[in-house]
C-alpha cells in the first residue's frame, strides 16, 4: 500500500496540475473574439479523427498527428493580445516585482466628464494603469502635459485638430492625444453601440487600463474595465468606481488566488451594463 502511495501521487499530482490549468485557461478564453475559432478548429479535428479511425486512414492519421504543433501555433496567433495582457499581468505581481500604488486625480476626470456631458462634447479617456498604453494604439500625438479639466475640454473640443480619438493620462499627466484604440471584435454588441464605446470595450479587453467615455448625442457617461462596458452612470458612481480600482486595488495576496480571480471571474461578466438611460432633452 505505501509503496503504491510512493510510486502513485506523481501522476495523480500531474493530472490535478493539467486539469487545473486546462479549466483556467479555458475559463480565461471563453468569451473572447478567438474563442469560436478555437471551438470550431477543435470540433474540425475530432471529426478528421473520428473519420480516420473508423475508416483506418493510415496516412491522415499520422498528418494529424502533426496537427498538435499546430494547433499550439494557432493558439499563439489567435489569442496573442490575450497572452500578452496575461503575461504583462503577471510581471507585475509582488512575487516578480515591486509594487507601487497608482494615485490619479480623479476629480480632474470627474470634472471633465460633468462639463463635457453637459454640452455633449464626446470624449475618450484612458487611464493608464501598470501595461503601457502606447504600445497598443495606433498613432497619437504627443501632449506630455499636466492632466486639467480645462486642457482636457480643450483636446476634446469639436474644432481643435486632436479632438478626435483618444487621450492617455499617465499619472497626473496627460501624455497623449487623438490616439486610436483598437475596438473591439466580440459578437452580439449592440449596432447603435458607438465607436467611442467600442474602442473603450476594445482597449480595455487587452490592457488593464480604466476608460471613460462621454456620449457626444446624448451626454452619457460611461466607463470600461476588463472587457466590460458600464453606460450611463452618475458623476458620484464614477468616481467611487475610480477609486475602487485607482486608490483601493483589489490586490490579491498570493499567485493562486491572483489566478483564480483572474480566470474566474472573466466570462461572467457581460460585455455592456446599462445603468441609467439618458434623460430625454425637450423639443
Amino acid at each position: 500500500m505505501w509503496t503504491y502511495i510512493q510510486n502513485g501521487w506523481r501522476p495523480a499530482l500531474e493530472i490535478f496540475i493539467l486539469a487545473v490549468v486546462i479549466y483556467y485557461v479555458t475559463r480565461f478564453l471563453r468569451g473572447t473574439r478567438g474563442w469560436p475559432v478555437v471551438i470550431g478548429f477543435v470540433v474540425f479535428l475530432i471529426a478528421l479523427f473520428g473519420a480516420a479511425e473508423v475508416l483506418d486512414l493510415t496516412v491522415l492519421r499520422k498528418l494529424l498527428g502533426l496537427a498538435y504543433t499546430i494547433f499550439a501555433f494557432a493558439v499563439l496567433i489567435i489569442f496573442q493580445p490575450e497572452l500578452r495582457r496575461l503575461l504583462a499581468e503577471l510581471g507585475n505581481l509582488p512575487l516578480f516585482a515591486s509594487m507601487h500604488e497608482q494615485r490619479e486625480n480623479i476629480e480632474v476626470i470627474i470634472q471633465t466628464v460633468e462639463r463635457l456631458s453637459d454640452v455633449k462634447i464626446g470624449a475618450l479617456i484612458a487611464i493608464e494603469q501598470q501595461i503601457h498604453l502606447h504600445e497598443v494604439v495606433e498613432s497619437g500625438v504627443l501632449v506630455d502635459c499636466e492632466a486639467t479639466p480645462e486642457m482636457l475640454e480643450t483636446i476634446f473640443f469639436p474644432n481643435n485638430a486632436i479632438h478626435d480619438g483618444g487621450v492617455i493620462i499617465k499619472g497626473d499627466r496627460i501624455a497623449y492625444a487623438a490616439c486610436i484604440f483598437p475596438l473591439t471584435q466580440r459578437p452580439g454588441l449592440a449596432k447603435s453601440l458607438g465607436t467611442r464605446h467600442r474602442a473603450a470595450i476594445g482597449l480595455s479587453e487587452e490592457t488593464d487600463a480604466v476608460i471613460v467615455v462621454v456620449s457626444e448625442e446624448n451626454g452619457m457617461i460611461s466607463h470600461a474595465y476588463k472587457g466590460q462596458l458600464v453606460r450611463g452612470v452618475t458623476a458620484e458612481e464614477l468616481r467611487s468606481f475610480l477609486s475602487s480600482v485607482l486608490l483601493q486595488p483589489d490586490k490579491p495576496h498570493s499567485a493562486i488566488e491572483w489566478i483564480r480571480r483572474k480566470f474566474g471571474e472573466r466570462s461572467i461578466k457581460p460585455a455592456v451594463i446599462t445603468k441609467h438611460e439618458p434623460r430625454l432633452t425637450k423639443p
